[in-house]
């Protein structure tokens, strides 16, 4: 069946129907997302002087490091947040130039 198929007005109360069946799952991931926002806000506020370690990062944030890892791996990823050399075995981290702050 195609959404073609389905008139606006049946549509509009499956969707109301889901939104209602699955209010605290949605609930709960808008809360993940603004607990995971803030902590990136949290860790640019930290490269805004210089390149920092996850571990230094981690202090100044008050955050576990592996915690940090995580949001500066997939901020790397989406090519936020680039290494700028290593400090004896970690790499330092650095806003990456050009990204919105």
């Amino acid at each position: 069946m195609s959404d073609r198929s389905v008139s606006a007005p049946s549509r509009a109360q499956t969707l109301k129907a889901l939104r209602e069946c699955h209010r605290d799952t949605v609930t709960r991931t808008l809360a993940l997302v603004k607990e995971q926002n803030e902590i990136r806000r949290r860790i640019r506020r930290v490269f805004a002087d210089e390149a920092r370690t996850v571990p230094e990062i981690a202090q100044a944030c008050g955050l576990p490091p592996e915690q940090v890892f995580w949001h500066v791996m997939a901020m790397r990823k989406y090519g936020q947040v680039e290494e700028q050399g290593m400090d004896g075995q970690y790499y330092r981290y650095q806003w990456k130039k050009g990204q919105p702050a």
